[in-house]
């Protein structure tokens, strides 16, 4: 597979009145032409900063990508682009759904309106011109009155729609690459499934690369060929989307499994959850981030970091139970991610 998205050593920081706080910890990852790569993991664990650390979306100050990081898109380093390299970049060549699109929507204009803009920017075309593909696209993303609804404003809109306008929106340029933060949140199962099929088909048909940021699995194992578990800042586990659910290696992506709502349990079946919380990214811990919270924390957590094992040429794990002198601990997983 042709590599699209590099991005190596990337440390992002943000600087408050309690100190620097390590929000990205020096992580690196690639993103394959028309593939599907899922960032999962807790709330707070460096997702969505990663995301718009690749579009120079952070904010300085207080954010800041520290030297050193480096994200290649497509031969250019993104971090080394001008302003105006960067406006035809953002939309144009990468675009981003966010995660709530009645706060990324503009309330006092017209969907139609929002959509040409993009086109107009991107693609030199007339405001005439923009607003006729509008419509075009809102079609594509199968809004009906397609027409009439180009004509309205973001609050006429249900959530559902209003998160198909987001990804007309994206997809207006026929981007390389869609960013995808958690592009169901909100939405009843129903139509987190018709959102989902609606991108799949897009991807198939224009070959967009996506990175789908999210922290429900059923969503990953049914959309992803890749999955890297994020965790403190850190890409803990990485490997294709077989191999996370059925073959995980590292006690967190257990946990994040073992906590996912399973068919088969009894309707008075607690639902099991990680004790403990996240460290104090203020103060990363020296070890194991996950060290505090782990069943099978052992002395080299508390003490190293460990490195990264390569299983396969997909699959890699950062854990001291990969080293050879730690005991053997077999998944507490069943074949298929399940208890």
């Amino acid at each position: 597979m042709e590599k699209l998205l590099e991005v190596n050593n990337l440390k992002v920081s943000y600087h408050t009145y309690a100190g620097e706080v390590q929000s990205v910890r020096g992580i690196s990852f690639h993103l394959d032409k028309a593939e599907t790569l899922a960032i999962v993991g807790e709330s707070g664990c460096g997702k969505t900063v990663t995301s718009k650390a690749i579009l120079r979306l952070i904010q300085t100050p207080p954010g800041e990508i520290k030297k050193g990081s480096e994200i290649n898109f497509d031969g250019k380093d993104i971090l080394k682009m001008s302003k105006r390299e960067l406006t035809d970049l953002r939309g144009g060549e990468i675009s981003m759904i966010f995660q709530d699109p009645m706060t990324s929507l503009n309330p006092t204009t017209k969907i139609g309106h929002q959509i040409a803009e993009s086109l107009i920017i991107h693609r030199g075309l007339s405001k005439n011109e923009a607003l006729k593909e509008a419509v075009k696209i809102l079609e594509l993303v199968r809004i009906p009155n397609a027409e009439k609804r180009a004509n309205q404003y973001p609050h006429q809109f249900s959530g559902g729609m209003r998160q198909r306008v987001s990804i007309a929106i994206a997809l207006a340029c026929n981007p390389k690459i869609l960013i995808a933060d958690e592009p169901t949140t909100a939405l009843d199962v129903t139509i987190q499934a018709q959102i989902m099929g609606l991108m799949k088909d897009l991807q198939n048909k224009f070959g967009t690369s996506i990175i789908m940021i999210t922290h429900d699995l059923g969503l990953v194992a049914t959309v992803a060929d890749r999955v890297q578990v994020m965790y403190s800042g850190l890409i803990v586990e990485s490997g294709t989307t077989e191999e996370i659910f059925f073959n995980s290696k590292h006690p967190y992506t257990w946990a994040l499994i073992k906590s996912a709502p399973q068919l088969n349990s009894k309707n008075k079946a607690s639902l099991y959850s990680i004790s403990g919380t996240p460290p104090d990214l203020l103060k990363p811990p020296v070890g194991c981030p996950f060290a505090a919270r782990c069943n099978y924390c052992m002395e080299a957590c508390l003490e190293e970091m460990p490195q990264s094992t390569q299983l396969s040429d997909t699959h890699a794990v950062s854990c001291w139970l990969m080293h050879p002198k730690a005991p053997k601990v077999e998944s507490p997983l069943r074949p298929g991610g399940v208890e």
